[in-house]
Order: C-alpha cells, then sequence, then structure tokens
C-alpha cells in the first residue's frame, strides 16, 4: 500500500509539474498556482489515481505563516488601531452568509439541516468538515462544498483583480535564496518548523499556519527577523496549494457534480454578492483601500487568501487580520449557533 500511495504521489507531482510548465509556456498567470491546480482539477475529473502529499502540502503552509509574521513589524503595529472599524464588520458579514446559505443548501441543493448550516459556515474547509462530521453531517458533501468554494475562489479573484482593480499579479514573493544570509534561513525555516509543531502540541486551530505566523511575527517584532522566507519556498508553496485543490475532486462522480459541485459554485456566487457590497462599503467609507478590502472579505482560506495578498502587493498583514479574525468568529461561534439551532429544532 505505501508502494501504491508513492506512485499516486509521483503521478501527482509531474502532472502538477506538467500544469507549471504548460502555463509557463502559454505566459498564463500564476503558473506555480493555476498550473498545477487545473491539472490535477483535470485529471482527477478524468479518473487519474491522484494522492495528495500530506505533511509536505501542510508544511508549505508554515512557509505562508513565516511570511506573514515576517511582515509584522512595530510600525505596523502602530496601525491596527486603524483596522479595528472595518474588523468589527466581520461578525456581521458572517450573519449575512448564514442567513442566506443555510436555506439555500436546505431548499435549493436539498442538504439536510446540519450539512448545510456547516456548509454556509464560511470557515477553514478542513475545520467545517470535523465539526460537520462530529454534529452527524453528510461530510462528503461539506468538504465538497468547502473545496469548491476555495477552487472558484481561486480562479475568480486573480481575474478580478487584474479586470477591476488594475493590479498586476507579477509582484515579487520573495527575494531568491541565494541572495539571503545564511543565518536569515536558518531563522526562517526555525520558526516554520517550531512554530507548527508547538502549535500542535497545544492544539492550536491552522497550526502549521498560525504557529509559524505567531513565532516569526515575535521575532520581526523583537528584530530577529528580517526577511520572508526565499523565493523558492514562496514558490514550492504555490504549487502544493494549487495541488491540494485540485486533488480534492478525486473520486467525485457525476452525480456529486451536477448536485453538491454545482450547488458549492452556485453559492459562491452568491458569496461574491455579499462580499463585493462589503468591498464597496468598507471601500467607500474609506476603511479600507481597494484592493486590500476586497482581499480582506473574500471568503477564502488563510493559506490562499495570503497568498493572493503576496502576488498582488497587497497589505498583507490588512488581509490577514481580517481573514483570522473571520475565522476564529466562525470557529467558536458555529457549534454554539448550531446547538441553539438543534435545541429549537430537533
Amino acid at each position: 500500500m505505501a508502494e501504491g500511495m508513492r506512485r499516486r504521489q509521483a503521478t501527482t507531482v509531474l502532472i502538477g509539474a506538467a500544469g507549471v510548465a504548460l502555463f509557463w509556456l502559454l505566459h498564463l498567470p500564476l503558473p506555480f498556482l493555476f498550473g498545477p491546480m487545473i491539472a490535477s482539477l483535470v485529471a482527477a475529473l478524468m479518473g487519474a489515481r491522484l494522492a495528495g502529499l500530506g505533511q509536505v502540502s501542510v508544511a508549505a503552509r508554515s512557509v505562508l505563516g513565516v511570511a506573514i509574521g515576517a511582515a509584522v513589524t512595530p510600525a505596523l503595529v502602530a496601525q491596527l488601531p486603524s483596522m479595528l472599524a472595518s474588523v468589527a464588520i466581520i461578525p456581521f458579514y458572517i450573519a449575512a452568509i448564514g442567513l442566506v446559505g443555510v436555506p439555500f443548501f436546505r431548499r435549493v441543493v436539498g442538504f439536510d439541516l446540519v450539512t448545510a448550516f456547516y456548509a454556509a459556515m464560511p470557515g477553514g474547509a478542513a475545520d467545517m468538515t470535523v465539526f460537520a462530521a462530529e454534529a452527524g453531517a453528510n461530510i462528503r458533501q461539506v468538504s465538497l462544498v468547502h473545496v469548491t468554494r476555495l477552487l472558484v475562489i481561486m480562479i475568480v479573484g486573480p481575474l478580478v483583480l487584474v479586470s477591476v482593480y488594475g493590479v498586476e499579479l507579477t509582484h515579487p514573493v520573495g527575494q531568491p535564496a541565494a541572495d539571503m544570509p545564511p543565518s536569515e534561513l536558518a531563522i526562517i525555516a526555525a520558526a516554520a518548523l517550531i512554530g507548527w509543531k508547538a502549535a500542535e502540541r497545544i492544539g492550536l486551530f491552522g497550526a502549521a499556519i498560525l504557529g509559524p505566523l505567531i513565532l516569526a511575527m515575535a521575532l520581526s517584532l523583537a528584530g530577529v527577523l528580517h526577511m520572508r522566507p526565499p523565493r523558492e519556498a514562496l514558490l514550492a508553496a504555490q504549487f502544493l496549494i494549487g495541488i491540494g485543490i485540485g486533488t480534492s475532486y478525486v473520486g467525485v462522480t457525476l452525480r456529486e457534480l451536477r448536485e453538491t459541485v454545482a450547488g458549492g459554485a452556485v453559492f459562491v456566487l452568491i458569496l461574491a454578492v455579499i462580499a463585493a457590497a462589503v468591498t464597496e462599503f468598507v471601500t467607500l467609507t474609506g476603511l479600507a483601500p481597494p484592493v486590500e478590502g476586497f482581499l480582506a472579505f473574500m471568503p477564502g482560506g488563510q493559506a490562499e487568501m495570503s497568498m493572493l495578498a503576496l502576488i498582488a502587493g497587497a497589505d498583507l498583514s490588512f488581509v490577514v487580520v481580517h481573514h483570522i479574525t473571520r475565522v476564529i468568529l466562525v470557529l467558536t461561534g458555529a457549534p454554539i449557533l448550531f446547538a441553539v439551532i438543534r435545541q429549537r429544532r430537533p
């Protein structure tokens, strides 16, 4: 079985690399993200036996965590109070998504109540799937909805940034490793590994990204860490995130494509309307610059939105503060809210 898994993983990497090469040759945007994502998605839907890369993919999130933490400087901390007004909108934003999403999945897609509730919640895909399983939901439907949300957002988001906001997605994500001092590379590697494993040990949600983020932030504020991870590491993180999204569709049936995946895609359109309204509000009121407002209120995952912010050259800390707030509120509030709903409607 181990040998078979290694072959499937090798096949997945080769298909992802082919996607990168194709996007690169055709001069298509974000070849290290879109190339492996689209290639592995197409292969999965065609029945290819693909497999994720396990802890290697998780490690990619630790690289992003360090990149985010390194962006937190004393000058940035001084700006945090200016973000409070836009952060205060997030609970209302989550409530609007839930009030629209739960009835949509119940009445239009035909999910049961618990499945509809966790499919609609804009939290992390893995976290919502775990909560849904504990509550007795159909975890296959919940996971497919959330993966579809990430897939559509990662395709549509860059297109909107380019066509609506005029952003060029060519911002360098980091310096080449050869141009960085070995001591800085060692600090980055230590922050990624120690932060990840320490956060796992204490049971912190999103340990692979939040643990390194917190440790790198502390090192940055202390004047120990001065640079983001090297370009090669961040490109590898893009590659692994792309593969992770694509391989999530392995084994999807035509019925699931027609019902669950299609329902998830339509729900993203609903989310887009809500997110656009909130983005317009924070932009017109001066609570956020246009690009940062758009990225901060896109209902994607922390890792995916952080990567987009890096590529777009946006204020990474502004975007991350809003996404972490959203995820914390959903993770802490969703189980409590569902318990109240279940008491009222057994």
